[in-house]
């Protein structure tokens, strides 16, 4: 993890849904449907659709939509019918690009997709061609003035955690997805302050680019970000805030 940031891609993620909130809302009741299907209809007993749930709340989607989402999953409405998808591709300069999809039509999403990576002078590749260099893990980010870094480790090991970092004014904390729920109820007992949660994918090895094609990547990633049926675009470009800072700049 030393040199890569996942704060800096998620705070960056949190703006642009402030911008697309209409879209979201899309992207929040498919994963609401997801959940409800795998898991059942009880938020309590289901964390994933608690999670998608409470995601959908923090960005004002109405409660008759997560409702009616949450019915359609658990087969009690049409339009239940929605399929979660992994697609993998290359981004300008050879950087690795996963996208999580649900989507209620393979063939249209498919075409999207591959149409977007095309224009943004990128290739949707085939079933496993980058997918070997993620791996997927729950990550915790605390802001580091909130409590002493040895009793984050204490709570967040203790709970079943893999590591825990500083990455410039926050810590992150790394879990295998299994163990997610354990270590969110931990963090939540001992009242930790958590900026944000997910589960997402990590890369061991990152790809340093320069600023222009760095740009042309975010560009790419937020084309991507864009199409309804994607809800998570991961790469393994090292977005580190002094990146993030010379693209601002540039």
């Amino acid at each position: 993890m030393a040199g890569h940031s996942h704060w800096a891609n998620i705070s960056r993620k949190k703006s642009l849904v402030d911008q697309k909130r209409a879209k979201v809302w899309t992207k929040l009741s498919r994963a609401i449907i997801v959940a409800a299907r795998l898991g059942g209809p009880d938020p309590d007993a289901n964390f994933r659709l608690r999670k998608a749930v409470l995601d959908a709340r923090a960005v004002s989607m109405p409660a008759d939509n997560i409702d009616r989402a949450i019915k359609k999953g658990a087969g009690g409405g049409e339009g239940g019918n929605v399929d979660e998808l992994t697609y993998e591709g290359y981004g300008p300069a050879g950087v690795a690009v996963m996208l999580d999809i649900m989507t209620d039509n393979r063939n249209r999403t498919a075409s999207e997709v591959r149409k977007i990576f095309d224009i943004h002078g990128g290739k949707l590749g085939e079933s496993g061609c980058v997918g070997w260099m993620f791996q997927r893990k729950g990550v915790f980010i605390v802001p580091a003035n909130s409590l002493d870094a040895d009793r984050l480790m204490e709570i967040a090991l203790e709970a079943g955690a893999e590591d825990v970092s500083q990455e410039d004014d926050n810590f992150e904390v790394v879990c295998a997805p299994d163990a997610f729920t354990e270590v969110s109820d931990a963090l939540e007992a001992a009242k930790v302050e958590i900026l944000d949660k997910q589960v997402t994918r990590i890369s061991e090895n990152y790809a340093d680019v320069g600023v222009e094609d760095a740009k042309r990547i975010m560009k790419l990633m937020d084309a991507l970000d864009d199409q309804d049926d994607v809800q998570a675009v991961t790469s393994n470009m090292n977005l580190t805030p002094a990146l993030l800072a010379e693209i601002e700049k540039a």
